[in-house]
């Protein structure tokens, strides 16, 4: 019965499900145009219907329930980026129950028992391509989110030219093991593409410090002097001190500073540079 009513009846329900889809659509929602939702439509029921046709909706397998697969993936990836929920991505698969269980009634005139069963095999069906269209999305979401941490982890880290030879990296935030990597990266290559030979930590941002972080300021310390480079870490405020004791992290060899000025001084100092003011 679902064969033929997708054989057969295929443009009304078409037609119907497009109608639905155009009318909750909200008039102000610019997320997607009518003519693309229109196109998704369309591709979706007539990717079901060759997918039916040859009989690999029930056996889950062939190249066209492949490709419905796929384009049911692509739909959802988009949306995930183009800022629908998952109820909503769902939905557009979902929404054309209404109009396939109209027309299988149609055609099963009296013979209930028939239309139990059909109904029920195509309710598995959509609820199946439904359920595919959430974990999409989900993975989508998730690859969206993984991007904006990173690009957030950049943007917090950025690396500046204090002086020719002198970079400095402010820290604002906890010092995690990802943060640390991206420190290192970001400033290892900025020391090769400045020849800068001093760079200075400032964690006056950073709320606490403790043997985790410590460890993860030595490290970078360390990456830095193998790169030929020296390191200064500043804001180094008495309560970082006393709890930098308190825990008994080795600093030994390590400058530090209490504010950013100090340390840069001390950089240009070590450059063999004095600034003064300009006498009148």
């Amino acid at each position: 019965m679902f064969d033929s009513v997708l054989r057969d009846d295929y443009q009304n329900i078409l037609n119907e499900w497009l109608a639905e889809l155009q009318s909750a659509k909200s008039g102000s929602d610019h997320r997607l145009g009518v003519t693309e939702l229109r196109s998704q439509g369309e591709t979706f029921l007539s990717l079901l219907r060759d997918a039916s046709k040859k009989g690999q909706l029930a056996s889950g397998q062939g190249d066209s329930w492949l490709a419905l697969q796929e384009f049911l993936e692509r739909i959802s990836s988009s949306r995930a980026v183009q800022g629908f929920t998952s109820s909503e991505t769902a939905g557009f698969v979902f929404s054309l129950k209404k109009f396939l269980f109209a027309a299988m009634r149609r055609t099963s005139g009296a013979n209930a028992e028939a239309l139990a069963a059909e109904t029920w095999k195509v309710t598995e069906l959509l609820d199946k391509l439904g359920l595919l269209t959430v974990t999409t999305y989900q993975k989508a979401r998730e690859d969206v989110i993984r991007r904006q941490q990173e690009e957030l982890l950049e943007l917090s880290t950025p690396v500046v030219k204090l002086w020719d030879g002198v970079l400095a990296l402010p820290m604002i935030g906890t010092l995690d093991s990802a943060r640390t990597q991206v420190v290192m990266e970001a400033l290892l290559q900025r020391l090769v593409e400045t020849e800068s030979e001093i760079a200075i930590i400032d964690i006056t941002g950073v709320p606490t410090v403790d043997t985790l972080v410590a460890q993860h300021l030595l490290k970078t310390v360390t990456a830095i002097r193998l790169m030929g480079a020296d390191c200064i870490i500043s804001g180094i405020r008495p309560q970082i001190a006393q709890t930098i004791v308190h825990l008994g992290v080795d600093l030994q060899g390590v400058t530090t500073k209490a504010n950013l000025a100090d340390a840069l001084s001390l950089a240009l100092k070590r450059l063999g540079l004095t600034v003064g003011k300009v006498k009148q």
